[in-house]
């Protein structure tokens, strides 16, 4: 109404409407109720941490992010304001498999069997490799992931899939982490399978386990990172060269996935702050 009385005289518009004049006015002088306010609050508060975020988050995560500050709010209410906004989270595609089985190289038994829990760091780390498109070509991508954090402790980038890009996120994992006893977990990949790759397992004292072939559940939490990064960074944009998609890659990773983004696994933490935790519990 107060929008239309340049338009329509007052007491028109409430006969109309079927309200009284004096209800009208009061109405105004009351002003905004304070669930009307709290709602302009959260939906503000709501809409930065989806920014925050990279606008990846839906409703659990935010939700989470605001309990943690302390703001006490059901998750049907979130979800009701980000509707509100046009705000939603992003949602994940099936991965393409990547790696081949050489049929001349040694292979090794499943010690895992789909039980991707370990009680503590260092225990069971799973590794994969992926491919991100460019303008100049694709860019492959070999992660190492312990599976107690779900953090990516090792990781490497270049523009062939070969045994040295997984060789090199191998020896970033060993560089900080400690890996004796671990159980490296992968598919029947031909750069994992290499002799080299082998070898170097042996030198660190790391156990080599591996899925049965053509099976993607058997390597399901390396797979579901990447479909992560699927669909919270690949599809989002395009990359013209390599290296800027090696510059996004690596911000989505350390900057991002590892210490900001809250994985639902993890009681909506991220893998940072859930190795911090468990450290302060132990101590």
């Amino acid at each position: 109404m107060k929008a239309n009385q340049a338009e329509h005289r007052v007491s028109t518009m409430c006969r109309v409407l079927e309200v009284s004049p004096s209800g009208y006015y009061a109405w105004l002088r009351r002003g905004a109720s304070a669930r009307s306010r709290r709602d302009v609050e959260l939906s503000a508060r709501i809409a930065a941490i989806h920014h925050d975020s990279r606008g990846t988050y839906g409703v659990p995560r935010i939700h989470a992010e605001l309990t943690e500050d302390g703001e006490r709010v059901a998750r049907k209410r979130v979800a009701r304001l980000m509707r509100a906004q046009g705000l939603r989270g992003v949602s994940r595609r099936k991965w393409t498999r990547t790696t081949l089985r050489d049929g001349a190289e040694e292979t090794f038994p499943d010690l895992v069997e789909r039980d991707f829990t370990a009680s503590r760091p260092n225990v069971l780390w799973v590794a994969d490799a992926t491919y991100i498109p460019t303008w100049e070509g694709f860019l492959y991508l070999a992660v190492v992931v312990d599976v107690y954090s779900r953090r990516v402790v090792g990781w490497s980038m270049g523009s062939r899939l070969v045994t040295g890009l997984m060789l090199d996120a191998l020896d970033m994992a060993l560089g900080q982490r400690d890996a004796r006893g671990v159980i490296h977990h992968s598919d029947h990949g031909a750069q994992y399978t290499s002799i080299a790759f082998g070898k170097r397992c042996r030198e660190a004292g790391v156990t080599l386990s591996m899925g049965s072939v053509g099976d993607c559940y058997d390597n399901a939490l390396c797979e579901s990172f990447f479909a992560t990064l699927e669909c919270e960074l690949i599809e989002r944009g395009a990359f013209p060269t390599r290296a800027a998609a090696r510059l996004a890659v690596f911000d989505f990773i350390e900057a991002f996935y590892n210490r900001k983004r809250r994985h639902s696994a993890l009681g909506y933490v991220s893998p940072v702050a859930f190795e911090r935790a468990a450290e302060q519990a132990a101590a």
